[in-house]
C-alpha cells in the first residue's frame, strides 16, 4: 500500500475503512432536543454497541482493516501545541464564547489527557461538568436552560458523511446543518497531523471552509473515470459544480461527475440512502425517486475545451446514463422492498438501500430489510447481515456507517 487513500470505485475489494464507535453522546439525547441534534429516537448504548461491533467484526472477517476516528483523532493530536490548536477551533466552531465559557471551557479540555478529551468533546460537555463558581454577570445571573455549553455530536458514528475519499484524494465537507459542521474538523486534523497520513500531500478536492454544502452519503465513486453525487437535502448544486470543475482540472483519470438530481427530503437525505451499487452492473434503488417512466433529472459535468471551461449536458434515464457513462451493454436495478409501494418506503426508511459493497458482488446490510435482502440474493449478490434494531434508530446504514480509504482496483 503506497498511499493510504486509493478509492476508484464503491465496489472494489475494501481493505481499510474508518469507522466511529457510538459513544456517550447518545446518552445525551433527549426527547426534547432531537430536532437540533438531527435524531429521530434514542438509542440504547449498551445495545447500538453490541450492533456495531458487529458490524466491526463482520467487516475484520473479511479481511478489512478497520480503523477508527476517535483513535486517529487521539493519535493525531499528541503534540500539545497540535492538540491546543484543536481545542481552539472546536470550541470556535462550537460558538463557546456565546455562553461566556470559552476560557473555562479551553482551561477543562487542556487538563485532560488526549482521549479524553475527545471523548468530552465528542459526547458534549454539559453545564453542570464545570465548577460555576460565584455568578457575577447578568448572563449567569438568568442562565439560558439549555443543558450543554458543547452540543454532543450523536451523528459522529456515520463516518460516511464529513469527508469521502474520491480517488487518491479527499473531500473534506462542509456540512449543511450546524449540529453536524463540526464533525469534519477531525479529519481535517487527522490527514494533516497522523503519521498514516501526514507530509504525504494528499490532494482536498474540496475542503471544509467551502461556501457550499456537500456530504459525503451524496458521493459515489462509479469507477475510476466517473463520479455520481447527489443534488439532495443536504448536497448543494454550487458544491458539485466546484468539486468537479476541480477534479476534472487536478486529475486526469476522472472523466465525469454526475449530478443526480434526487427528492430533497429527510427521508432521501443523500443519494446512498435510495441508491448504491452492488456489483459491476448492478445497483439497488429506491423506486421513489424516478419518475413514472423512469425519468428523473441528471447533468453530466465534463472538461470543456479549456482547463477553465465545464461542458453540462442533461439526461432523464438512469439506466441509458449508467450504461453510456459505464461502458455497459446492460445494467440491473434492484429495487428496494421489491417495488412493493409499501415495503419499499418501510425498508428504505430502514436503510434498504443503503448497502456497503465490500467486493464485486458482495454487500454489508441490515437483517431487518428481508425483502431487499431476499431481492439482493435472487440476483446473485451475496448478503451478510448484520444487526440493526438500535443501529437504525440513527437513520442511517452500513453506507452511512463507514467510510473507504482503500479498495482494490477493479480487474
Amino acid at each position: 500500500m503506497t498511499t493510504p487513500i486509493h478509492v476508484y470505485s464503491e465496489i472494489g475489494n475494501l481493505k481499510t475503512v474508518m469507522l466511529k464507535r457510538p459513544g456517550r453522546e447518545l446518552e445525551n439525547l433527549t426527547p426534547e432536543y432531537l430536532g437540533r441534534l438531527l435524531f429521530d429516537d434514542i438509542p440504547y448504548l449498551t445495545a447500538v454497541q453490541q450492533e456495531h461491533d458487529q458490524f466491526a467484526e463482520a467487516l475484520k472477517q473479511q479481511g478489512v482493516e478497520v480503523l477508527y476516528l476517535e483513535q486517529l483523532t487521539a493519535e493525531a493530536l499528541e503534540d500539545a501545541a497540535v492538540r491546543k490548536q484543536f481545542i481552539s477551533d472546536l470550541l470556535s466552531e462550537s460558538k463557546a464564547d456565546i455562553h461566556g465559557a470559552y476560557e473555562k471551557l479551553n482551561e477543562y479540555l487542556l487538563s485532560m489527557d488526549t482521549s479524553s478529551m475527545i471523548e468530552h468533546v465528542m459526547s458534549g460537555i454539559r453545564k453542570n461538568e464545570l465548577e460555576k463558581g460565584t455568578r457575577t454577570n447578568l448572563h449567569e445571573l438568568m442562565e439560558d436552560p439549555y443543558p450543554f455549553y458543547l452540543d454532543p455530536m450523536p451523528n459522529l458514528y456515520f463516518t460516511r458523511d464529513p469527508a469521502a475519499a474520491i480517488g487518491n484524494g479527499l473531500t473534506i465537507n462542509r456540512m449543511k446543518e450546524p449540529a453536524r459542521r463540526r464533525e469534519s474538523l477531525f479529519m481535517r486534523y487527522i490527514v494533516q497531523h497522523h503519521p498514516r497520513f501526514k507530509g504525504l500531500d494528499i490532494p482536498i478536492w474540496l475542503d471544509r471552509d467551502s461556501s457550499f454544502n456537500i456530504e459525503g452519503g451524496d458521493e459515489l465513486v462509479l469507477n475510476e473515470e466517473t463520479v455520481a453525487i447527489g443534488v439532495s437535502e443536504r448536497t448543494s448544486a454550487q458544491a458539485i459544480e466546484r468539486l468537479g470543475r476541480n477534479l476534472l482540472k487536478r486529475q486526469n483519470q476522472i472523466r465525469r461527475v454526475l449530478a443526480v438530481e434526487i427528492p430533497k427530503t429527510r427521508a432521501f437525505m443523500h443519494l446512498d440512502t435510495v441508491f448504491t451499487m452492488v456489483d459491476r452492473d448492478q445497483f439497488t434503488i429506491h423506486p421513489a425517486i424516478q419518475g413514472p417512466e423512469g425519468d428523473m433529472r441528471i447533468f453530466i459535468l465534463e472538461r470543456g475545451e479549456t482547463d477553465e471551461d465545464i461542458h453540462i449536458t442533461e439526461e432523464h434515464n438512469l439506466l441509458e446514463v449508467l450504461k453510456k457513462t459505464l461502458g455497459l451493454s446492460d445494467v440491473n436495478l434492484i429495487f428496494c422492498g421489491d417495488g412493493d409501494e409499501i415495503a419499499s418506503a418501510r425498508e428504505q426508511w430502514n436503510d434498504g438501500s443503503n448497502t456497503l459493497a465490500i467486493a464485486p458482488g458482495v454487500v454489508v446490510t441490515y437483517d431487518r430489510n428481508y425483502i431487499s435482502n431476499a431481492c439482493l440474493r435472487a440476483q446473485g449478490i451475496k448478503v451478510i447481515e448484520i444487526p440493526s434494531g438500535e443501529l437504525s434508530r440513527g437513520r442511517g446504514g452500513p453506507r452511512c456507517m463507514s467510510m473507504p480509504l482503500y479498495r482494490e482496483d477493479i480487474k
